[in-house]
């Protein structure tokens, strides 16, 4: 168990100035590098289909998007009666 662990598990937070500023960025950099064991990476066959999944969410997004900025153009449109430029 980590230091940062034992003393938060009796209902406490460690105290700043037990340790000093190299000792805590150490500490930092152990837990991170801990931390950093415990992940995953997926294989190639979930990479893919993370993947594909993002890019049919994009892709209905920008139509939902387009949709919208159709219907509101067009509405803008006919409440202001802009039918664009206008010769002078």
């Amino acid at each position: 168990m980590t230091e940062t662990a034992a003393s938060s598990s009796k209902g406490r937070p460690a105290k700043k100035a037990d340790r000093g500023f190299f000792a805590r960025i150490a500490l930092f950099v152990r837990q991170v590098i801990g931390e950093l064991k415990k992940v995953v990476a997926p294989t190639r066959k979930e990479l893919i289909n993370y993947t594909l999944v993002v890019l049919v969410f994009v892709v209905i997004m920008m139509v939902i998007v387009s949709l919208l900025d159709i219907a509101f153009g067009t509405g803008a449109s006919w409440v202001f009666g802009g039918s664009g430029i206008k010769d002078r």
